[in-house]
Formats: structure tokens, C-alpha cells, sequence
């Protein structure tokens, strides 16, 4: 009969003992269920470091040979000015012409075209990492009209001002979404008479790069939002 009392006892001792230990990794496990996700936010405004300007320019008439020479003549003209505002000289292109004959368009009619037969287009592409210079120089780009140089506004010729530096701004720009995400969960938790546990999971956002105006497109606007997830523990 002792025995069975003792045997009791101990079991019951072992039990008490076993609660003990566990009942924190039970209100551990209670309190994994809590949690909020919230929104973090890096946002920067940042100088473009890459500016590709392509000016387009036509020349037409009737005698082949000389239109070519006059989109021979306005590509020197626009390199020259080019150099003149500052640029180097291996960070200038040139495209081949691009010559359209009217007269070969036709289908049947007189055969008699309406105004000059030929027309050439061309392309003089600067690539630089000199903004404000080109910025400047875009101003002053009715110098080549006067110099008899036709410059033309065609779509998708726009200049484009780009920023290729993302990689160098990525960790503090991840690093400074966190921390705004982690402010929002706390303002959340300290609203619900909890307080912030560890981060559970993170889902980083893609960054995206936009102008910052349609009048400034040479600044750029960088974004990124990470989506987080924090244990919520109640106090």
C-alpha cells in the first residue's frame, strides 16, 4: 500500500514538475497566433547619372547626292556644337541615313511627285553622364536650326534620363523600410496593450524608379515597400 502512495506521490510530483516547464512554451505557442502585418516605405530623390539624347535631323530634295551631302554636312555641324558644349567626342554616335524616295512609293498615277523626292533622316546619339551640361545644352539646340541643321520631334526619340546605381542604395534603403515597418507595428501593438516580438517573415517589395515631375525628369524618384510580419505579445 506504501508503495502505491509513493508511486503516487511521484507521479503527481513529476506532473507539477512538467507543467512547470511547459507552460511557458505553451503561452510561447499562444502567442505565435498574435501577429500584424504592416507596411514599410523608403522612398529617395536622386539625380539621374545617364542621359541619352538622340538628335534626329532630315534633309530632302530632288538630287540624291546632295541630299547626302547635307545630312553629311548637318552631322558635323551637331558634333561640332556637341564638343563645343563640353563633350567628349567617344560618347557621340552617328546612325546610318535613312532615305525614303517618294517617287518609288507611287503606284500608278503621272508619275510626278509632289514636292521633293528624297528624304534622309538621320541620328546623332549622345550618351553621357554629364546632366546638367546636356540639360544646357538642349537649351541651346536652336543654334543648329539657325546653322540651317532640321531638327526633328519624333516619338520615341525622347531624351531619357536614367539612374543605374540602384544596387549601391538597396541595403539602406531595405534597412530604412524596415524600421518605418516595425514603427507602424509598434504604434499597432501599443494601440492593442501589446508589444512587438520578433519578425516572423518579410517579403521585400520591387523598387521602382520614376521621374520625379514631368518637368524634371533628370531626378528621379525611388521607391521600395517591404511587407513584414511581427509577433504581437501581450503585456
Amino acid at each position: 500500500m506504501s508503495d502505491r502512495i509513493l508511486a503516487g506521490g511521484l507521479l503527481a510530483a513529476g506532473l507539477v514538475i512538467a507543467a512547470w516547464i511547459l507552460a511557458p512554451a505553451l503561452h510561447s505557442i499562444g502567442q505565435s497566433d498574435h501577429y500584424v502585418e504592416v507596411k514599410g516605405l523608403a522612398e529617395r530623390e536622386i539625380p539621374a547619372n545617364l542621359a541619352i539624347w538622340p538628335l534626329v535631323y532630315s534633309a530632302t530634295g530632288n538630287d540624291l547626292p546632295q541630299v547626302q551631302a547635307t545630312i553629311e554636312q548637318d552631322a558635323e555641324r551637331i558634333l561640332a556644337f556637341l564638343v563645343a558644349q563640353g563633350f567628349k567626342p567617344e560618347d557621340i554616335s552617328r546612325s546610318p541615313p535613312r532615305i525614303t524616295d517618294k517617287l518609288s512609293q507611287q503606284y500608278g498615277g503621272d508619275g510626278a511627285v509632289r514636292g521633293s523626292r528624297y528624304t534622309a533622316e538621320a541620328t546623332v546619339l549622345l550618351r553621357t553622364e554629364q546632366i546638367q551640361p546636356l540639360r544646357r545644352a538642349q537649351q541651346q539646340a536652336g543654334e543648329l536650326v539657325r546653322s540651317g541643321v532640321v531638327l526633328m520631334h519624333q516619338w520615341g526619340a525622347q531624351t531619357q534620363f536614367l539612374y543605374t546605381d540602384l544596387n549601391a542604395i538597396k541595403p539602406d534603403m531595405i534597412a530604412e523600410a524596415t524600421r518605418n515597418g516595425r514603427e507602424a507595428a509598434a504604434r499597432f501593438a501599443e494601440d492593442s496593450g501589446a508589444t512587438v516580438g520578433r519578425l516572423l517573415r518579410a517579403r521585400q517589395g520591387l523598387f521602382s524608379i520614376t521621374d520625379r515631375d514631368p518637368y524634371s525628369p533628370e531626378i528621379k524618384r525611388i521607391r521600395v515597400v517591404s511587407t513584414l510580419e511581427y509577433q504581437l505579445v501581450d503585456d
